[in-house]
């Protein structure tokens, strides 16, 4: 995909997060999405809509927003070849989100060279994955763990 075709689509990709409906409930905002889907920023405000009784961020909405991206950006990053998906995840609370915060998630070239090794037999690969929530002076907030599953599809294996 040439690499203006991949700017419309991050763009494109945005504002459909943006307009998700579980996402303006929680107050989710993708800030950005780079043009080579490397890089992805999102922000959570602080409302009534996703604070909990002691008036912090809801912990189930500070894992919301970091659902999708790590699933989304390797899609796009290895390809129509690939089966990607989320297969387990944890969130370590470290301390209370008392305003906006944000999670910003990077897929570098070291991990695509990881899983593509992994996945050339047309083995499974879980890579383990991190991203951190972090309020606006930067103090953690939480620490989401996410194991995904990688794969050849069929068609692949058999063409390699």
């Amino acid at each position: 995909m040439s690499d203006r075709k991949l700017a419309r689509l991050s763009r494109l990709m945005r504002l459909g997060l943006n307009l998700h409906p579980p996402y303006l409930g929680a107050g989710i905002r993708v800030r950005e999405i780079s043009p080579d889907f490397r890089r992805v920023r999102v922000r959570m405000g602080l409302s009534r809509f996703n604070r909990n009784y002691v008036r912090t961020q809801f912990g189930g909405s500070l894992y919301s927003m970091t659902d999708p991206f790590y699933v989304l950006m390797l899609m796009q990053l290895l390809g129509r070849d690939y089966i990607v998906w989320d297969k387990a995840a944890s969130i370590d609370f470290v301390s209370p989100g008392k305003g906006a915060v944000y999670a910003d998630f990077r897929v570098d070239d070291a991990l695509l060279a990881d899983i593509r090794e992994h996945t050339a037999g047309g083995n499974k690969y879980l890579p383990q994955l991190q991203v951190d929530i972090r309020d606006g002076e930067g103090t953690l907030v939480a620490s989401v763990h996410k194991t995904l599953y990688v794969r050849l599809k069929p068609r692949a294996r058999q063409a390699a």
